[in-house]
């Protein structure tokens, strides 16, 4: 007789498969030690250190390169954004950023990057009907990359933050710090287990009184004009267009709805299309064909608002492979949903209109609500909010990278809050200096800039 094997805790017997808490702990165990690996190549000290690489690029140049592809009456509004502060430079310079991340070694530790997470591009988002969550609400810039990159710049906007109320380096270092700790401590939290129930996407300890609603943009944007609804201009950031652009908006939704699963297009196949108008906001996106398109149901307040916003060539293809998709709009579609924790039935891409060249694609248009004002943040408020900034940032990384062999590079210790919250410091001194050099530009004419009309 054949003697069975010895009976273990978790298998009684052969034929029987492996529990599946058991393989995640396996693989969680073998990822910490992938990711302990890396420090030997590129120690978590290291990301303290500011590049200087010889023959950096002037800034001013590189941002006139990119503006390239841009509408020409709009860049010099982007420029004049720009130049307003410090902090309005750093959102609208992701390329000149990258460009300085890419001459530094990097872990390899690839997750689907945002390319633009700054303390500004987090908010409140959900349907009108759930708890909204906080996380990464722009993908523009999206791209798969090295973690730390994300990490670096989102600690850089706070410690640009902590300079524009009045603080010191005491507050920028700090407050940079807490952002890291708070990021490394999210993605350890769960390395251990497949479960991600423990550790919503939350928006607890979001400071009291500009919190973004969640709540879709309809009521706020559209009023009823007779028996007709329409888009509601409010200069300069929501224009009316012309009766062709609006038909050109028109003619691409059968291409946008091509990209949608069938269920969805299910559901948008109960609207028609109403209205469309430009629409300008934030900085980085100066420049870029955007539109709010109003669809309406059946009835008059049975309303559905999109947006439909122009997606060029990432910031970081630069320094990045290209990624697995083509189409510039289908890239930021597929990063939205890989970063953001909930679902937007209408997430599509298209090309058009009106130019061929052109790519776009579409998501619901939310209103914003009141958004947060670094320059009236108390340094209490600046903590708290780069802290929940960094823990949305590490929940985001989660779904795409190797969320293990992350955690077992950061490790437990502080060394790597320590070494980027040193970046942070010394990067925003760099910041500060370019957008001193954009405003010579613009004092000298070399570079044109236009307050919004």
């Amino acid at each position: 007789m054949i003697a069975e094997p010895a009976a273990t805790p978790w298998r009684s017997r052969p034929e029987e498969p492996v529990p599946e808490s058991v393989t995640a702990t396996a693989t969680a165990t073998e990822g910490t030690e992938r990711g302990r690996a890396v420090r030997s190549m590129v120690p978590r000290s290291s990301h303290g250190t500011r590049p200087e690489p010889a023959g950096r690029a002037d800034p001013v140049a590189l941002l006139e390169r990119r503006a390239v592809n841009l509408l020409p009456q709009s860049v010099p509004v982007r420029h004049a954004r720009m130049a307003a502060s410090p902090f309005a430079f750093l959102r609208g310079a992701a390329a000149v950023m990258a460009a300085d991340l890419a001459v530094q070694p990097h872990t390899g530790l690839t997750v689907q990057l945002c390319g633009d997470a700054h303390l500004l591009n987090f908010g409140l988002y959900g349907p009108p009907q759930g708890a909204p969550v906080f996380g990464l609400g722009d993908f523009d810039e999206t791209l798969p990359g090295p973690f730390e990159w994300d990490v670096k710049r989102l600690a850089v906007s706070v410690a640009i933050a902590a300079h524009a109320i009045g603080g010191g380096p005491s507050l920028a270092r700090g407050a940079a710090r807490s952002c890291v700790r708070a990021y490394r401590e999210a993605v350890r939290r769960p390395a251990g287990s497949s479960d991600r129930s423990g550790w919503p996407d939350t928006a607890a300890g979001l400071p009291a009184g500009w919190r973004r609603d969640g709540v879709l943009a309809a009521a706020r944007l559209t009023e009823l004009r007779g028996r007709r609804r329409r888009i509601v201009p409010r200069l300069p950031l929501i224009t009316s267009v012309p009766e062709r652009v609006a038909d050109g908006v028109h003619a691409v939704l059968e291409g946008y709805r091509a990209s949608l699963p069938e269920r969805r297009r299910e559901l948008l196949d109960g609207f028609r299309f109403v209205d469309a108008a430009a629409v300008v906001a934030g900085v980085g996106g100066v420049g870029t064909c955007c539109f709010a398109v109003l669809l309406q149901g059946r009835t008059s307040d049975d309303l559905l608002v999109l947006q439909l916003k122009e997606a060029g060539r990432s910031a970081l293809e630069d320094h990045l492979p290209s990624g697995p998709h083509d189409h510039h709009g289908h890239r930021v579609v597929a990063g939205q949903r890989l970063l953001q924790a909930v679902d937007d039935d209408f997430l599509g891409w298209t090309t058009g209109p009106g130019v061929p060249s052109r790519q776009f694609y579409w998501r619901q248009l939310r209103d914003p609500g009141r958004p947060a004002r670094v320059e009236a943040m108390t340094p209490r408020v600046l903590q708290r909010y780069g802290a929940l900034c960094g823990a949305a940032l590490a929940r985001a990384h989660a779904r795409s990278g190797d969320r293990p062999a992350i955690a077992g590079y950061l490790g437990s210790g502080t060394v790597f809050d320590e070494a980027v919250a040193d970046f942070a410091v010394r990067y925003a001194e760099r910041n500060a200096a370019d957008h001193a050099r954009l405003c010579e530009a613009i004092a000298a004419g070399a570079v044109g800039a236009r307050a919004d009309a």
